[in-house]
């Protein structure tokens, strides 16, 4: 069987990151059905390019996060040993 990436430990030490990216997708979910400053191909593209982009790269961060907080308790638990 294959080991999990993340435990739950470490899950719930990422939660603090799935919030901020739960509200930006509900954001780029709100922009995309409602355009409540017209629709203005310049203003809507920026728009969807500081969002999207805030929102890429708090996954990529949440990411290597998780990978750390995990190898840093395997270290923790190997020393323990």
């Amino acid at each position: 069987m294959s080991e999990k990436v993340f435990d739950r430990e470490t899950l719930l030490d990422l939660t603090v990151n799935f919030i901020p990216l739960g509200i930006l997708i509900f954001f780029i979910g709100a922009f995309a059905l409602f355009a409540p400053w017209g629709v203005d191909p310049l203003v809507t593209g920026l728009q969807f390019a500081i969002v999207g982009v805030t929102a890429v790269l708090l996954v990529i961060l949440t990411y290597y996060a998780g990978k750390a907080i995990s190898s840093a308790e395997n270290e923790m638990d190997v020393d323990h040993e």
